[in-house]
């Protein structure tokens, strides 16, 4: 019992002189209590034998006749008794105290209810918990309330009448205390609500001082040890951590999270890593089968940047979610793309809605651009770093730090990366150890890189979240099914590869530049197979590194369509990020935009304007320099 009278509870009141009174809060159960101390009561039935008082709207009892010295009294009347005895059965009885309201001093007396952690709730208990209401569900029966704790988020279902808003005062975001009995139903726990108090005050401020404090410490990224020691990623890792804590942080406050990501292999490396250890996370903390499925969206991007397409898709898959299930808007996680200013217009449309964005990416930024409007930057180039730290190495690693559980699962995972971006890490050679020692041999390795390739391309920007699951061996349950998968797809791309490139061979143009670099050319419009694998992209790609191995020397090369064109280079140190830069200032009304690495990269343009950027494009080309650290023959002969 939590009031100015603890101790004896027969005790006097001020200077010994006045007897102090007991009123209770309706909500005060049999814990709030104490035998022998005195309570405002209200007779609720007269009978024979006595008469039955209510002391709260959960504790009431019996006046024995033999207690009331032959008074009468009527429903309806106030007295004060004297708590006698909490029967082992339920049963309560007073006595009549000889107290005058009066001439006493009246405390009240707030209920403190036991709270239970969400997380250890029981089917068949009857529990009050405590914490903030993350989601508010109107259904054609209850209303469900979503209810976060420390240690997890517990639905509880509130009936007013069907299809009516129960307790329509509690909103998200506010502290309660929900009390009632746990059931099952359709698979999770869930508490029929009893009562819902919404907290307010100093309790509510307590509340969520301990709420805060608890959920900071939960949201801590359990500690690992690299899978490679690399000086050079290290830089990073603080930047991962602080990713990790927030994300964690995420889950358990309820809101759901949504993943952007480049559609190639090293955006599926480090996308389906990252969505293993979230389900896994959420699953802890959400009740429910499809806890995951409601709490975590994964899509391809269209572009290599966030465009406004997919933007408006998002926040209108985003608000309808919140308007027909009460759910908070979502944290977007973007991987693998993000960092340029191309992606601004689509975070300012976020920004209108306090939407939380953070970016793990590994192009060339542009930080002045979009900082003001990330949460997050986890970016090599930042850090005096540049693109050999691939997103999928990063990702791997921030998977591990939310959910150390994944690891056996992901050792091969960067080293897929790697190779599928062509990264010249010095570690890379300890990665494929690493992928080596888990059963996945190199040239394993790369086949699963063609396979996500190839299997990207047909799934149209799609989830598959299953498929390329098997593909990549992450969350896979037939590891027959994975090799036999993977060498079908990588053998099914090869073939259309080749297919490609014999129809495009006989059209590419070729010069040899001053600096003695070989630049080769390629109309992909008019002369590449189009709406089919390989893109103009890949195409361009594959190109190239034929004419590397060719020549064992600098090669430029660059394949266009009407309003874009797709560059790659070996040995030569272009700069494409700064070659756009200058593209779009001085080709007047070209509309030059895009970006990518220091040798790959896209750009998009005015298609009147192609022949001017194009051949500006080449005149910078010829003035780079070239760079034998940006050689890839080696690796492309192995």
């Amino acid at each position: 019992m939590t009031d100015s009278a603890a101790g004896d509870p027969g005790e006097n009141g001020e200077g010994g002189s006045r007897p102090v009174v007991h009123d209770l809060d309706p909500a005060c159960t049999r814990t709030d209590v104490d035998v022998g101390a005195r309570y405002r009561a209200v007779v609720n039935g007269v009978v024979d034998y006595g008469v039955f008082v209510d002391v709260s709207e959960h504790v009431s009892g019996l006046v024995h006749e033999s207690n009331l010295d032959g008074e009468s009294f009527e429903v309806g009347d106030e007295l004060v008794v004297r708590l006698e005895e909490l029967k082992d059965n339920g049963d309560v009885s007073f006595d009549l105290a000889d107290v005058d309201l009066s001439e006493a001093d009246v405390l009240a007396v707030e209920h403190e209810p036991e709270i239970t952690l969400a997380g250890d709730v029981a089917v068949g208990d009857d529990v009050t918990v405590e914490g903030e209401v993350v989601q508010i569900k109107q259904t054609g029966g209850p209303t469900i309330l979503h209810v976060a704790d420390e240690s997890g988020v517990l639905a509880a279902a509130a009936f007013e009448e069907a299809g009516v808003r129960a307790y329509p005062e509690v909103e998200i975001g506010d502290v309660v205390r929900v009390s009632g009995s746990v059931e099952r139903h359709d698979g999770a726990t869930q508490l029929e609500v009893g009562d819902v108090t919404r907290l307010e005050g100093e309790t509510a401020e307590a509340a969520r001082e301990r709420l805060d404090e608890a959920l900071a410490e939960r949201s801590e990224p359990d500690p690992v040890d690299p899978l490679v020691e690399w000086e050079a990623f290290e830089k990073l890792r603080p930047e991962l951590e602080d990713l990790a804590r927030t994300l964690r942080r995420t889950v358990l406050e309820g809101r759901p999270i949504r993943i952007r990501h480049h559609a190639d292999g090293d955006g599926m490396c480090a996308s389906i890593p990252l969505q293993l250890a979230l389900e896994n996370f959420i699953e802890e903390v959400h009740e429910g089968d499809d806890a995951a499925r409601h709490n975590l969206k994964r899509l391809p991007s269209k572009a290599p940047f966030y465009e406004m397409e997919d933007v408006t898709r998002d926040l209108n898959f985003a608000l309808e979610g919140r308007a027909r299930h009460g759910q908070k808007l979502p944290f977007l996680l973007m991987l693998d793309n993000g960092s340029t200013e191309e992606d601004v217009p689509a975070y300012k449309n976020l920004a209108h809605y306090d939407v939380p964005i953070a970016v793990v990416d590994h192009h060339h930024p542009d930080p002045e651009a979009v900082n003001d409007l990330l949460d997050h930057h986890v970016n090599p180039y930042i850090h005096d770093e540049d693109y050999r730290i691939t997103t999928g190495m990063m990702c791997v690693e921030l998977a591990r730090l939310i959910d150390p559980d994944v690891t056996d699962e992901l050792r091969h995972v960067p080293a897929v990366a790697g190779l599928s971006d062509r990264s010249k890490a010095e570690v890379m050679d300890e990665y494929l150890a690493l992928a080596s020692d888990a059963g996945y041999d190199r040239g394993h390795i790369e086949d699963i890189g063609e396979a996500l390739d190839y299997a990207a391309h047909w799934l149209r920007y799609s989830e598959g979240k299953t498929l390329v699951g098997d593909v990549l061996d992450v969350g896979c349950d037939d590891s027959e099914r994975h090799r036999e998968l993977v060498e079908f797809l990588a053998e099914s791309a090869e073939e259309d590869v080749e297919e490609q490139l014999d129809a495009v061979e006989p059209h590419v143009e070729h010069e040899r530049l001053d600096s003695e670099a070989h630049l080769y050319r390629i109309d992909l419009e008019n002369f590449a197979k189009r709406f089919t694998y390989p893109a103009p992209g890949k195409t361009t790609g594959e190109l190239h590194d034929r004419k590397v191995r060719a020549t064992g020397e600098p090669v430029i090369t660059i394949g266009y369509g009407p309003d874009f064109a797709v560059l790659r280079s070996d040995g030569v140190r272009l700069d494409i990020p700064q070659m756009v830069t200058e593209l779009n200032e001085e080709v007047v009304g070209g509309g030059v935009s895009g970006g990518g690495h220091l040798v790959v990269g896209s750009i998009k343009f005015v298609e009147g304007r192609r022949e001017d950027v194009i051949d500006a494009l080449v005149e910078k080309m010829a003035d780079a320099e070239l760079d034998e650290e940006l050689s890839t023959t080696v690796d492309l002969d192995d």
